[in-house]
Parts: structure tokens; sequence; C-alpha cells
């Protein structure tokens, strides 16, 4: 039973009743009991997996090609050079993805037979892009765009790389804002158009609003793969992260380098990754509370 504490001095505090403080007392020992046999569980997993890559036959062999802290000190200071370019790369080709993927799936939902060559034109677009390899995209626009000669086109092989990163992953994230809009409900539109707004407004300050406040988590993980993706650009000959590692482990064989530029990708893509997870666990638990439309 509740019970709840009134007179002159006192705040009409609640107190829990002994069955609910058992439950909680009891809740405790249970999630300490579980993190303490996950902690050992991973413990013992850790150990085994040491035990057996150390012992293999061709340990010693693989530890001086791919973990010598030699290496590894002579590698990284290049490395995160290198990993400018990767960053910068990430924010322009991020706000251009972003910006080229809504207008196309704005595109792909106007209404209206007037707008069907519109609609037919970013349907084929996602379609090309979404079914093109990432790696293909990029020799064809690095190599094939200077080949044409055109005038007052760059070769300029960061620009050309970024430009390939653009146009397919635009077509990935014009899918994600596609299904933001067409998850908002009709009454919605309607509800705006029954104010006097326009089709034009209603999309505007209806419609937009609420989808991109629902596919913010999978943007989130797109722009995560961008940015491993942006490694990609050394097919190019720009000297990112993974280029630099490449000249140096050409220069000495030995891969140590490419180890330390994986682990700095890694190292910036857990926090975002960690990030995604806590945006999409708060706006799950704002939906469940009724707080986004």
């Amino acid at each position: 039973m509740k019970k709840r504490l009134a007179g002159p001095g006192s705040d009409d505090g609640y107190v829990p009743s002994e069955r609910r403080l058992a439950r909680e007392r009891h809740r405790r020992a249970r999630a300490r009991r579980a993190t303490a046999i996950a902690a050992v569980s991973t413990l013992v997993t850790g150990a085994v997996l040491f035990v057996l890559i150390t012992n293999s036959p061709g340990w010693e062999r693989t530890k001086e090609t791919f973990f010598s802290a030699h290496y590894a000190r002579v590698a990284f200071p290049q490395v995160m050079e290198g990993l400018w370019l990767n960053l910068r790369l990430l924010a322009v080709c991020g706000a251009a993805v972003l910006a080229l993927g809504l207008l196309l799936a704005v595109a792909r939902t106007l209404r209206g037979p007037v707008f069907f060559p519109v609609r037919a034109l970013a349907t084929a677009y996602t379609d090309f892009f979404r079914g093109l390899p990432l790696i293909i995209c990029l020799l064809m626009v690095v190599f094939g765009v200077p080949a044409l000669r055109l005038q007052g086109v760059t070769n300029d092989p960061v620009l050309l790389a970024g430009t390939a990163l653009v146009l397919t992953y635009s077509a990935y994230v014009a899918e994600v804002f596609r299904a933001g809009i067409e998850s908002v409900h009709a009454s919605q539109r309607a509800a705006a158009r029954s104010l006097g707004l326009s089709s034009g407004q209603a999309l505007r300050f209806v419609v937009l609003p609420q989808a991109v406040r629902r596919v913010v988590p999978p943007l989130l993980n797109d722009l995560v793969s961008l940015q491993k993706d942006t490694g990609l650009v050394s097919i190019a000959g720009a000297v990112d992260a993974v280029y630099a590692a490449q000249i140096i482990a050409g220069k000495d064989f030995n891969y140590t380098p490419y180890v330390v530029a994986g682990l700095v990708f890694v190292a910036l893509t857990i926090p975002m990754t960690r990030f995604t997870d806590w945006v999409t666990a708060r706006m799950d638990r704002r939906r469940a509370q009724g707080g986004i439309v």
C-alpha cells in the first residue's frame, strides 16, 4: 500500500511500500548479477581468443607485419594528416548529400500528371545509383570525366571523388527522406490545406518537419557509412588517411599503417554510432510517451 505523510511540517511526500522496495532491491540485484556474468563471459572469451591467436604458428610473423610498434609510430602522423582530407570530405559531401537527397525525395512525392517527368527522372536516378557499386561510380567519375576534356570542368581527383560520393549516397538518402514523407498521415496534409495552406506550404511547414524528425536515426547511419567510404578517394590518388598508409606500406612492405588507418576510422565511427543509438532510443521513448506526432 502507498503511504503518504501529512502534517504541518511535511511536504506530503510519497513513501513507497515494503513490497515495492523489495521489488526494486530484486531488480538491482538482478542487474548486478547480469553485469557480473557479462563481464566474466567477456573476459573468458577474450582470454580464449588471445591464447588461440598468440599460439598460432604464424603469430610472430603476423605480429611483425601487422602490429609493429615502430611502423605504427612512423605512420600515425601521416595518417592523421591525411585524415584531415577525409573529415573535410565528410562535412562537404554530407551537406550536399542531405540537400540533394531531400530534393530527390520531394521530386518523387510530387502529385499530379504534370510532374510525371520529374518523378520519372528522380526514380531513374535513385534506381541507377543505388544499384551501381560505389567503387565503380568512383572509377567512372574520376577517370571518365577527365577523358571527356570538357572546358571548365575540374580534373581535381578530390572534387571528382567527392562528386561520386554525393551521387551515390544522395540516392540512398533520398529513399530515407521519401519513406519519412510517406509515413506522415494524409490527414496532416488535408488539415493543412483546410487551413488555407497551398500544397507547397503544406509540404514545407507540415509534412517535411515531421518526416525529417522521424528519419533522423537512419540519416545518421548513412552519415556513418559515408565517413568510412571517404577512404575510397584514395583510388583517385588523393592523399587521405588510407593512401598515406598505402604509401608507407608500399615503401617498407609492412602493413601496420593499414591497421593504424583502420583503427583511426573506427575511433571516429564509434562515437557517431553511439550518438545514433542514443538519438534512436530517445525518439523511441518520446514516441512511446506520445511526444512525437
